[in-house]
């Protein structure tokens, strides 16, 4: 797959952090389109009026308004039409129960938003063939990505 022509589809509920990420993407993926949905009502709308031209890789924030992002990732994985999108959750939310909920759910991919630009770069970089080779393969990997060290996720005592 040509990774200059992705089809990225961003469900963020915050603004600022869809700005940055649209302004990383393009500095990482010249041509990619990024479509961005505010709420997790407007995400599921958009994926069934979309039903034939998925995004290749869906960036998924936990804590939206109207349906969370573990919400809308429970609906994608029960709809036949949906279930092998890839899913990369996106959210500032970083503990190991949520995380590994996440992936019980059906996410291929968990970053912790990182809070500096070229970080933000780098993790969509490596997020995204990460994502898109999920559609490749049977084998059901999972994936951390974070911006540093610092931002591990702790592990709840």
């Amino acid at each position: 797959m040509d990774l200059k022509k992705l089809r990225i589809l961003l469900a963020d509920d915050d603004e600022d952090d869809g700005m940055f990420f649209k302004q990383a993407l393009e500095e990482i993926f010249v041509s990619a389109q990024l479509a961005i949905v505010t709420d997790g009502e407007k995400l599921m709308d958009y994926l069934i009026e979309n039903e034939g031209h998925l995004p290749h890789a869906l960036f998924l924030d936990i804590n939206m308004p109207r349906k969370n992002g573990l919400e809308c990732l429970t609906e994608i994985r029960q709809n036949e039409k949906l279930k092998s999108l890839p899913v990369i959750m996106y959210s500032t939310t970083n503990t190991w129960d949520t995380i590994n909920t996440l992936f019980r759910s059906g996410a291929h991919v968990y970053i912790h938003k990182p809070n500096d630009f070229a970080q933000l770069k780098q993790v969509i970089y490596n997020a995204i063939p990460l994502a898109i080779e999920k559609i490749f393969s049977n084998n059901p990997l999972k994936y951390i990505l974070n911006a540093s060290n610092n931002d591990r996720p702790k592990p709840e005592n």
